[in-house]
């Protein structure tokens, strides 16, 4: 008891948790669940034009960070290219995606110079996205659980990363690049991606349990890697959130980079073991 000469303690800070962005989180997470599983089930023309649109966006947010700027006529006009590069997918392959992105390059050459290995590099970057997430889709029903398989791993690592290290907290991850980041957040992340990726491989193909086990594993810790290079590019360029356009996760990069490497490796795995066109059957299939 204190004694009535002392002094008040000082109030402690209350050490709960701020939950108050989780319900714009779960609402925004439910929207973009609902439009990837129809467009997954739809596939061909729907598909590579809602990806080539998602991506599109994604580059506006690359295009106003690396400039610092608002985005200018010719920085539309790279979106635009790369909006296309996805929709002219069924009609010319590969060769047609390439292209788009060939001319958008271009196009970046007669822009700033000095930010032309930026633009560059997020034009490549978004146009190899496009084409994983094409490849992947196909146009059998491969395609699409193995979109749902790719999606279950990276979705539940996200949300059991997030939940887990808000929760308890501890360790920091990768304090100079995301602070918030945990230990806790990363090994709750890939135990809960790496577990509900099994079961979904489980539930749609009869391979082997360990194979999708070891894929679930890689594309868990690779989604998590992925989320802090965005978080490392980011600070390069000093700014918290690529944008705003979805309530409770900032801006589309901030959704799609837990993907970049994660879709790349399915992509990877598909070719070697069941070629150009049966990616999804060669990542799925053993």
């Amino acid at each position: 008891m204190t004694d009535p000469g002392e002094p008040s303690p000082k109030p402690v800070a209350s050490q709960r948790r701020n939950w108050a962005d989780v319900g714009p989180r779960l609402a925004s997470a439910a929207f973009l669940l609902v439009i990837v599983i129809v467009t997954l089930y739809l596939g061909s023309f729907y598909f590579s034009t809602v990806v080539g649109a998602v991506y599109a966006g994604a580059y506006r947010e690359w295009e106003t960070m690396v400039s610092r700027a608002t985005i200018s006529i010719p920085g539309l006009a790279l979106v635009a290219l790369v909006w296309l590069s996805g929709t002219v997918f069924p009609w010319f392959g590969i060769l047609g995606l390439a292209s788009a992105i060939l001319v958008a390059i271009v196009v970046a050459a007669f822009m700033d110079r000095k930010l032309l290995l930026w633009r560059a590099t997020g034009l490549a970057l978004f146009g190899l996205l496009i084409l994983s997430h094409v490849l992947m889709r196909g146009d059998t029903m491969a395609g699409l659980w193995a979109g749902v398989f790719l999606g279950t791993v990276v979705w539940m690592t996200d949300s059991a990363a997030f939940f887990t290290g808000r929760q308890i907290g501890g360790e920091k991850l990768a304090p100079a690049i995301s602070p918030s980041k945990t230990w806790s957040g990363a090994l709750g992340g890939l135990a809960l991606g790496a577990g509900a990726g099994l079961i979904v491989w489980t539930l749609i193909t009869d391979s082997p349990w360990w194979i999708g086990l070891l894929i679930a594993v890689a594309i868990s810790i690779l989604g998590q890697f992925g989320d802090l290079l965005e978080s490392a590019v980011k600070r390069r360029f000093r700014i918290k959130d690529s944008g705003d356009i979805i309530p409770g996760h900032g801006g589309l990069m901030d959704r799609l980079d837990s993907l970049t490497f994660g879709v790349i490796l399915v992509l990877i795995i598909g070719v070697l073991h069941g070629g150009i066109d049966r990616v999804a059957e060669g990542l799925l299939y053993w």
